[in-house]
Formats: C-alpha cells, structure tokens, sequence
C-alpha cells in the first residue's frame, strides 16, 4: 500500500476571532478586515500586513486544493504573523489559546486529512510546555515555533528546555523563520523574505549544532525546518570547513563537526527547482527531506509537490519518501 502524500508546511488564518486586545491586553494587535465573502487582509494597527483569501479559513476549499493537487494530509500550523513573542507571556498564552483553538475546530472537519499544529508562548518556556501539553491532550498532533525570540536563539537555555519537553512528550517540532531584519537594503522586492528568511533558517540550525542543543537534546526529538533549511545546505562544507580551520571560534559547545548533525533533523521541500532539491537529498539524506509547500501562500508551491515530481533523479523509493514517508516518521504516525 502506498504511503499517502503529507504537505508538512501549511499555514491557517481563521476567518475570525475575539478582540485581542480586550482578551489580551495590549494594543496593536492583528485583526482581520473582511473585505468579502472569500478574501480578507490582515491587519496590525492601521498597516495592510497580507492578503488572505478563503483557503487560510475554509476547510472545504483546502480540502478542495488538496485533492486537486494529490495531498491526501496537510500539516496545518499557525501563521507566524501570530506568535506574539514579543508581548508578556501573560498576553502571548492567550492568544495562543484563541489560535489553537480555532485551529483544532477547522481541522475536525476532516481530522484524518487536516493535522493541527499549535503555537506557544516561547518566551516563557514553562507556559509554553503547559500550553503544548494543553494543545496535545485536545487533539494537536506537535507545535511550530519562530527561529528565534527576539535575541534568543534556538540554543538559548529556555527554549532548549522546552524542546527537551517536545521530546520527553513525542511532540514534533516545525521551525518556521520569523521577523526578519529590516531596513533600507531590505524593503525593496520582499529581500526579507527571498534573502532573510533562508539566512535566518540558516543562523538556527547553526545555532543548534554550535550551542551544543544536539549534544544536549535526546535524539527522539523529531524537528523539521521549513524552506529547505533555508541557505544551511547548500553552506555545509563552508561550516565544516570552519569547524576545522577555526575550531577556536566556531566550535562553540559542539562536540563534532556541522555535518555529523545533519541526521537530527529534517528541512522540506520548498525550494522549487530540481537542482536545488537534489542538492538538498545529497546533503540531508533521503530520510530527512519532507513534502511541504508553504500552502496557501502566494510565495508558496503549487499544486504541491511539482519539484518533487520533477526530479527525475529521485528513484521511486526515493520519491515515496519525501513525499510522504518521511514525512508519517516525523509526525510519529510510521508504526
């Protein structure tokens, strides 16, 4: 029987919610300006953030795409614009809790098709651990979480903790990049997207295996990168060759060289080109490289998975993993 195609990578925005700023506290919160029926924009303040339309909050037209594209399950995780980390922790675990909530009740349409991932306030580790053992007793199937929190990086000792806690509780971790650097050389042409976000993807999986995170991390912790790994990839060598050569400033806390970690993690396969995607298999492994698409996203794959069927130099073992297998290991669905 053939495994079924998993989209790893997908994003909800949901057509409504509650007033944050009176659930919350705070002010300049997102909020939806519904323009109609099938699109809307989100809003922070008074600033046009993005334009949405109804497969962000629909599950009849995700589940529609999905079968026009051959996916037989989403992965549905939050909208980073949401994750409120910069906020007190006492306002973040509230809207964490309106987002996955509203989260969980779209996926319960068609549970075993849509797979709900929560967010967490990952500023403060103990209530993000509540928040992720709350999202996993109603039916969450793992988290996503931002690259970083503010200055904090994945190494840092409280977000350590709290994938220490992904692990202990079989919680499947998606790393999303995240509130990327601005400034002039930045805000023209989305560079914060097209060069930003892969270089931030990039710092973090550097910063767990420099930091020591995967020395220190039990190996059952399942964590996948979105974007392909961002630039990581295709910079390995340059990684190890510094390792080697200036072991006096990059070895940081790390027992062995970037490449001996490249088995820790997954990334998927948002990178659009064959070349690039082959390059990504030589580099990862054929087990560590997952169907995602960045869904329902303009910047995103469509229909989903075209890189992947493509690339004619993936064998049909080969094929079946990244489009699906992989993908079932990491969500702890293989046995």
């Amino acid at each position: 029987m053939m495994a079924p195609v998993v989209d790893v990578h997908t994003h909800v925005v949901p057509k409504g919610w509650p007033d944050l700023s009176a659930e919350c506290g705070g002010t300049g919160w997102p909020w939806l300006r519904v323009d109609s029926e099938r699109a809307a924009m989100i809003m922070v303040g008074e600033t046009e953030f993005r334009p949405i339309g109804a497969q962000c909050w629909d599950a009849g037209t995700r589940l529609a795409d999905m079968a026009s594209d051959g996916v037989d399950v989403q992965v549905v995780s939050p909208t980073p614009v949401f994750f409120s980390y910069d906020r007190p922790a006492a306002q973040a675990v509230k809207v964490a809790k309106i987002f996955n909530d509203l989260t969980l009740a779209l996926c319960a349409e068609q549970p075993d098709r849509l797979v709900p991932f929560c967010q967490v306030p990952l500023q403060d580790p103990e209530l993000a651990c509540a928040e992720l053992d709350r999202c996993m007793a109603a039916g969450h199937a793992g988290v996503e979480i931002g690259n970083h929190v503010g200055d904090r990086d994945l190494d840092d000792p409280g977000i350590v903790m709290f994938l220490q806690h992904c692990a202990q509780v079989g919680a499947p971790v998606f790393v999303h990049p995240w509130d990327m650097p601005a400034g002039p050389r930045l805000d023209r042409w989305m560079a914060r997207w097209l060069t930003g976000m892969p270089a931030e993807t990039h710092l973090s999986v550097l910063a767990l295996i420099l930091g020591g995170v995967f020395d220190r991390v039990p190996e059952t912790l399942r964590l996948c990168f979105a974007h392909g790994g961002g630039s990581f990839p295709f910079w390995l060598g340059r990684a190890d060759n510094a390792w080697h050569r200036r072991g006096d400033v990059v070895r940081g806390a790390s027992q062995l060289p970037p490449s001996a970690y490249v088995n820790r993690f997954l990334v998927d396969t948002v990178v659009f080109e064959p070349a690039a995607l082959r390059l990504l298999v030589d580099t990862m492994g054929e087990d560590r490289v997952v169907l995602g698409s960045d869904y329902p996203y303009p910047l995103g794959e469509r229909p989903v998975g075209q890189v992947v069927a493509k690339a004619d130099f993936l064998t049909g073992p080969q094929r079946a993993k990244l489009l699906g297998g992989n993908a079932l290991a990491f969500l702890g669905r293989d046995r």
